[in-house]
């Protein structure tokens, strides 16, 4: 798995599960990008875990640290980088299957790709961790596109036997995205 993806804009995701911090670096933004960070800590706050039964119960505020490319409310230009801190880890949980492949996650893959030099704990580099740093980026292409007119947002119908209603996914709008983006799983 490389750890950068795109064309226009390039994202770099590093850090690992149980590591001190994870973290992404976006190159290719426009400077003069005006950005909301409530909207981002909002988006942050949806996805950090401990929520719900559904969720880890790792318990992390997953509040990002920019580092650069950020300065009185707009980009810069530069790659803008984010850190978030690693606060709840209890590594020596993942000593004892340290040599398991766990069903489900990229251990194997890991321990492949990387030669066996893979940090293993927690999923390492292959964490659902690493998600957090993809809601910041998110978080803001969502507000870029949002300028422009267009509206993202997503719908889980189902997970195991717990489903939601149906409506109309083709003629979906705002209103309804917004009233998504509002709802809280308890």
């Amino acid at each position: 798995m490389s750890g950068i993806w795109g064309n226009n804009i390039k994202i770099s995701l590093f850090g690992e599960s149980h590591g001190n911090s994870i973290g992404i670096n976006i190159d290719g933004l426009e400077p003069g990008i005006e950005l909301d960070l409530s909207e981002v800590y909002t988006e942050m706050s949806r996805r950090s875990p401990g929520k719900s039964l559904l969720s880890s119960k790792r318990k992390e505020s997953d509040m990002p640290d920019i580092l650069s490319g950020y300065f009185d409310g707009k980009t810069t230009g530069t790659p803008l980088c984010a850190v978030i801190k690693n606060e709840d880890k209890k590594s020596n949980d993942y000593s004892k299957i340290k040599d398991l492949a766990r069903p489900g996650h990229a251990d194997y893959t890991g321990y492949v790709k990387y030669n066996t030099f893979n940090d293993y704990r927690g999923g390492g580099h292959f964490s659902g961790r690493l998600t957090a740093p993809l809601v910041f980026c998110g978080a803001i292409c969502k507000q870029i596109l949002k300028r422009k007119g267009i509206f993202i947002g997503s719908h889980i119908k189902k997970i195991n036997c717990i489903e939601d209603v149906s409506f109309d996914y083709a003629n979906i709008s705002k209103k309804d995205l917004e009233e998504l983006k509002n709802y809280q799983f308890q």
